[in-house]
């Protein structure tokens, strides 16, 4: 399995022999953070791989930076590690250590035939991964899925995390999320086509993956190769719905959301289709010192389509102290990807 997603990204990148993958996959919202005059997003830093046992298996994490204040990157369904690639260097330069991570069974992490992929156990593994890594607390920031898991790590271990971000979460009665419904749906409608061939999985992630941001040209098809490497052939496609069925609304039931001490961003996207807008609110509302931020602009994937800007207001909300030039989450952004902050019963300074 592991050569022929090697050998899918070969033949990606065949297409365009004379430009590193990565460039090509490079969303070109607003301008670069680390060269402001050129169209090519460059960082001088580069990811140190690691493999972090968890248990049933080993986690695939990638760490930006050193020092720095940690910060965990949590992808969501269908996606992994690499949907961080612009938003992790970026808060390495501002002095942080970012760890994105990819989920077990997804991504590069192992995928044991009988493991549990739910949330809950999940957040466990997460949790191990943090310990492996002597990361004693950091700041947990998730989306969909993940924003769900580092919500359950907030609650149950609430020591462990000192900022809270959810970027578009999952919660309530919409678990699973519509995206994941839909795709359950087109299981049965391309049987045939989900069947046979290498890349059964496209017919059920493609129309997910672009769904998920609100301008087609932030999910090229390229980028789309990238993220069904992993679920080539049958084999992927019975482990991508294995995935989907793990996404059990009883790992969130439990939480006692009082619980949750961290100072709390929930980042929506307003075009994301998937989740209703009331979930983010009732969240806010459950937790005591929690307010939303909105992408007017934006999907789901709000790494993929706004990365700079989502990079800013990280940095800023778990580091205030540094006082660089980034979004504050208290007040109106003013860039390409214009911010409006909602109080959700924060008093103000209530995140410094």
């Amino acid at each position: 399995m592991a050569k022929t997603r090697e050998r899918l990204l070969e033949q990606q990148h065949a297409i365009l022999p004379n430009r590193p993958l990565y460039d090509y996959l490079t969303p070109r919202f607003g301008t670069p953070i680390a060269t402001r005059r050129h169209s090519t997003r460059v960082f001088p830093i580069d990811a140190d791989l690691l493999r972090i046992p968890v248990g049933p298996g080993a986690m695939h994490v990638e760490r930006y930076g050193h020092g720095g204040a940690p910060a965990v990157l949590i992808h969501g369904f269908g996606t992994c590690s690499f949907l961080w690639r612009n938003v992790a260097p970026a808060l390495a330069l501002t002095q942080h250590t970012a760890y994105a991570v990819d989920l077990l069974g997804y991504g590069e992490s192992d995928r044991p035939f009988d493991a549990d992929f739910g949330l809950a156990t999940q957040a466990d593994y997460l949790e191990r991964a943090l310990t492996a890594l002597r990361v004693a607390r950091a700041a947990i920031v998730g989306v969909d899925i993940g924003a769900a898991i580092a919500l359950r790590l907030a609650s149950l271990r609430p020591e462990r995390v000192a900022r809270l971000i959810l970027i578009n979460p999952i919660g309530g009665e919409d678990i699973p999320g519509g995206d994941i419904r839909a795709m359950q749906r087109n299981t049965a409608r391309f049987a045939l086509r989900v069947s046979r061939g290498l890349f059964g999985a496209s017919a059920l992630l493609t129309p997910i993956l672009t769904r998920s941001v609100a301008d087609p040209a932030r999910m090229p098809p390229m980028l789309i190769g990238r993220y069904l490497a992993p679920f080539v052939g049958q084999e992927g496609v019975t482990h991508l719905l294995a995935l989907a069925r793990a996404v059990r609304p009883t790992d969130l039931e439990d939480l006692d959301l009082a619980q949750v001490r961290a100072h709390t961003l929930i980042v929506r996207g307003e075009k994301d289709e998937w989740v209703d807008v009331a979930v983010s609110r009732k969240l806010a509302a459950d937790i005591a010192d929690c307010r939303i931020v909105s992408f007017p602009d934006a999907a789901r994937l709000i790494p993929e389509e706004a990365p700079d800007d989502l990079a800013s207001l990280v940095s800023s909300f778990i580091s205030p102290h540094l006082g660089r030039e980034n979004v504050a989450p208290d007040e109106p952004a003013e860039s390409d990807a214009e911010i409006v902050a909602e109080d959700a019963g924060t008093p103000e300074g209530g995140l410094a």
